[in-house]
Order: structure tokens, then C-alpha cells, then sequence
């Protein structure tokens, strides 16, 4: 190697990193939004004045926005440009978290989410494209230790952060916050971020309409069934039909991905790969299971125990920080121990430890139990990721690479949409249950009307009466096994693993 090639490979490898810090800032504040909002839940429940319902629709409305774009958007960043792409997603992005801040009710903050998602959702799969694209294979590990260093931070300061803006200034800041940052990623992108080359695709239309379409009906088919008993909701269709019709809408997305053949969004010949199909099964009940933990968790530590937002984020930061600590050490033992030892112990302890902690959650439960379990979530999460992030694309070979990378993301995301929406259907059923059997043992102690007017809408935003503070506790326990059992559940799917990575 001369000297004009060794400049020339410093220069380039100088100008790959510089574009990289510009981006991360961006998908820090997106994955950021992702668990800040979490810890604010409550406090937008009382000051939009709305339910438990309402409140993980804001959520549910992000992440499903989020999700479903993602199969087109990284095909919209080679057709157009990655550098335009992020920066549209970035500028809208900053926008819409402009108008959560000032949303005046809860619709107008699901409606200023769901541009939210879109923005993120155009920005996220750019910052893997800049990464395979402008490093070189050698170095590109360094460069995905930093993305995913990045995610791990963003995940340990976002429900701290979101704590202490909602106990200082308000849960409008933690959209607020936004602002700034994504006009400070704005400039950086510009200064920073080249443009790459351009590459046509055909654009599968019909398959977005089919998934978009599907994944909303099962969504608010779920969400939405328990508040409704069920029934009619909109003109004659139900929720169970709204359900069924999402399934089979699902059906005819998968049909015709495998009929189009110019250029599917999903290329169903990557599932024949047995590895590939069972990771991304188990991503997507990982993706269920850590979005549907995190807000009973929350509620029961702010509404029940009274805890501040800041604190009530803190007991629960052992999880992040155990994660934070020991992903880079899995990680650089997963290629050369079989993944799926890793992966099996991985999810049946981040599943326990959920189970256990919904197990424990009563009125009076010690605190200093309660800092136990999410050590072990962080544990089994430290060894789930990379362990699951390999098998998946390990025997894929590079020309399917970039596709299976883009399915594996978008199954963890769908993932994450359905366990906000069943979390909602979880906690909305054991509150009501639970609350009625506490209301019916004090109504045989004394009058009905010494609690009548306690119980007008159980779930919403005011301080939870005393007198319910232990049927509160048992129903937001009861809704945690749904993530605990579907985390076990996805260790059975990681023991069928097959053994014999590749060394490429």
C-alpha cells in the first residue's frame, strides 16, 4: 500500500465517522422518544384528563407508524438518496414533536405521534445504509458497536430523563426537548453527512396498502375490544371483526409477497432459511414483551406508591444499566459460542424476572425487592440481543443481507405495536375486575355510598383511592405475566435453533 492510498483510506475513514456522530444524534432522539414517554404516561393521563386506553394509543399510534413504513422507507433512501431521506424523516420528526408538546387533548397528540413515527421511520433503516455503506467490513464493527452503545443510552436515559422533565417543567418537555436537539441533528446532517450514490426500485404499493391496512385492524381491533365489550364500534363492524379482517388482510399480504415478481417488500424465499424465520418469531415477542412491561410497572410505582417520575424511572434503571454493561461483553463472545446458548438462558431469565416482579406487586411491597428483578431483565436482555441479531442474518450470505436486516427490524417493531395494544386490553380487564371485588368487599362492610363516588373511572389520571391501592397492585401484576410468559415462551423457539454459524 502507498502513501496516496493510506491518506486516501484515513480520509475516507474520517469522513465515515463524522457522518456517523451526525447521525446517531437523530436515532438517539428517536429510540430516545421510544422510552421517554413511558415514565410521562401518568401525568398525561391527568393533564389530558384521559384513560389508560387513551394514553397507550399515544404510544401505540408512534410505534405503529413507525413499523409499518419501514419495509419501503429503506427503498425510498436508495431511490432518492439516504441523505435526503433522513433529513425529510429528521425536519418532520422535529415538527411533529413541536406540535405534541402543544397538543391541547389527547387526539391531537395521538394525531401529532402518528407523524412522529413517520419521521422516525424514515430516518431509522438510513443510519444502517451510511453504516454498510461507508464502511469498510473491516472497521464496520466498531461502527455498529456505537450504534448499538447509543441505543443501550438512549434506553438507560429516557425514563430518567422523562422523569425529571414531567417533575420540573411538565410532560409537554419531553417533546419539547426534541426541538433543539433535532435542530442541532439538522446542521450536523448537513455539515457531515455526503451524499451516496442512488440505486432504482420498484415500489410495491399494493403490499403497503395490504400490511398498513392489516396491522391497524388487529391493532385497534385489540385495543380498543375490551373498552367497547366486544361489540360494535364502528357502524356495524366489531372488534372481532375489525381482528379477523386484520388476520385475514395479513393472509393476503403474504400471498402477495410470494405472487409479485418484480420486487416484494418481504422476500419470502429469505424464511426458508429455518434460523432466519424462528429469530425473527422471537425478536418480535422480544420486541411484545419489553414494550407492553414497562408502563403497569410504571403505573403501579406512581399511582399506587406515590413515587415522583424521576424515581419511579430509577427503580427501574437497574435493567439499562446490568444491559448497558454486559452487551459488549456478550457480544464479543457470541461468534464464538453456539447463539443459542446465549439466547435460551437470555429470554427465560428477562421472562422470569418480569413474571416474578408481577407476582410481587402488592401494596406494601418492599421497595428494595422490587430493584431485584429488573437486575435479572437486564441480564437475560444483555444476552438476548446480539444472540438473536446473529442468527437471524448468519446465514443469509451478503447479497441478502440488506433484506433480511430490513424484515428482522420491522418484525421487531410489529412486535412492539402489538404488545402496546395488548398491554392496554391487559390492564384495562384485571383494573376492572380487580377494582369491582374491591368495591363489592367494602360495599358488604359498610354503605355503597361511602365508595361510589371513588371508582368513576378506574385506570385514569387522578390519585388512585387508597382503598384500592392493593386491587391496583394485583391487576397491574396480572397484566405482566402476558410479558413474562411470552418472553419464556420465545426461549422454546431460541432451544430450536440450528447450530453451525457461518464464519463470513
Amino acid at each position: 500500500m502507498n502513501v496516496n492510498q493510506r491518506v486516501t483510506e484515513t480520509q475516507q475513514d474520517k469522513l465515515a465517522w463524522g457522518a456517523l456522530w451526525a447521525l446517531v444524534i437523530g436515532f438517539f432522539m428517536i429510540l430516545l422518544d421510544s422510552t421517554i414517554v413511558s415514565t410521562a404516561m401518568p401525568a398525561i393521563m391527568k393533564g389530558l384528563d384521559t384513560d389508560i386506553n387513551g394514553v397507550i394509543w399515544v404510544n401505540s399510534a408512534y410505534l405503529l407508524a413507525f413499523a409499518v413504513p419501514l419495509l419501503i422507507t429503506g427503498r425510498l433512501g436508495d431511490r432518492f438518496g439516504p441523505r435526503t431521506i433522513y433529513l425529510i424523516g429528521l425536519i418532520v420528526f422535529t415538527a411533529a414533536s413541536l406540535w405534541c408538546g402543544l397538543a391541547p387533548d389527547i387526539t391531537t397528540l395521538i394525531v401529532a405521534r402518528v407523524v412522529q413515527g413517520l419521521g422516525a421511520s424514515m430516518m431509522s433503516p438510513q443510519t444502517m445504509t451510511f453504516i454498510t455503506r461507508m464502511f469498510p467490513y473491516a472497521r464496520r464493527g466498531a461502527a455498529m458497536g456505537v450504534w448499538g452503545a447509543v441505543a443501550g443510552l438512549a434506553t438507560l436515559v429516557g425514563p430518567i430523563a422523562g422523569g425529571v422533565f414531567v417533575d420540573t417543567l411538565g410532560w409537554e418537555w419531553i417533546f419539547f426537548v426534541n426541538v433543539p436537539v433535532g435542530i442541532i441533528a439538522i446542521w450536523r446532517v448537513l455539515a457531515k453527512v455526503p451524499e451516496l450514490p442512488r440505486h432504482s426500485h420498484s415500489f410495491d404499493w399494493l403490499g403497503v396498502g395490504l400490511s398498513a391496512v392489516a396491522m391497524f385492524a388487529l391493532v385497534f381491533g385489540i385495543q380498543e375490544g375490551n373498552t367497547h365489550d366486544w361489540g360494535p364500534f364502528i357502524g356495524p363492524i366489531g372488534s372481532w371483526q375489525l381482528i379477523i379482517g386484520g388476520a385475514v388482510l395479513l393472509g393476503l399480504f403474504i400471498w402477495w409477497q410470494g405472487a409479485n415478481r418484480a420486487e416484494p417488500l418481504v422476500p419470502l424465499v429469505l424464511f426458508r432459511d429455518r434460523n432466519f424465520s424462528l429469530a425473527n418469531i422471537a425478536i418480535a415477542f422480544m420486541g411484545l414483551s419489553i414494550t407492553a412491561m414497562s408502563f403497569p410497572m410504571i403505573l403501579y410505582l406512581q399511582s399506587v406508591r406515590g413515587l415522583t417520575p424521576t424515581l419511579s424511572a430509577l427503580m427501574l434503571a437497574p435493567m439499562a444499566v446490568v444491559a448497558g454493561a454486559l452487551a459488549p461483553v456478550v457480544g464479543k463472545n457470541v461468534g464464538k459460542i453456539e447463539a443459542k446458548y446465549f439466547a435460551i438462558p437470555g429470554f427465560f431469565l428477562f421472562g422470569a424476572s418480569i413474571t416474578v416482579y408481577g407476582l410481587m406487586l402488592r401494596a406494601d411491597t418492599p421497595f428494595w425487592l422490587l430493584l431485584l428483578p429488573p437486575v435479572f431483565m437486564g441480564l437475560g436482555s444483555a444476552m438476548i440481543w446480539p444472540a438473536v441479531s446473529l442468527t437471524a442474518t448468519r446465514d443469509l450470505g451478503q447479497a441478502d443481507a440488506g433484506a433480511g436486516s430490513g424484515v428482522y427490524n420491522t418484525t421487531r417493531q410489529v412486535g412492539a405495536v402489538l404488545g402496546s395494544a395488548l398491554i392496554a386490553l391487559m390492564m384495562e380487564s384485571r383494573i376492572a375486575v380487580e377494582s369491582e371485588k374491591a368495591v363489592a368487599a367494602l360495599a358488604a362492610d359498610g354503605p355503597a355510598s361511602v365508595v361510589s363516588g371513588s371508582l368513576a373511572e378506574p385506570g385514569t389520571g387522578a390519585a388512585v383511592p387508597e382503598f384500592l391501592h392493593q386491587a391496583f397492585s394485583l391487576a397491574l401484576g396480572q397484566a405482566l405475566l402476558l410479558p413474562g410468559i411470552v418472553a419464556m415462551a420465545a426461549a422454546l423457539l431460541a432451544a430450536l435453533f440450528r447450530k453451525g454459524a457461518r464464519s463470513n
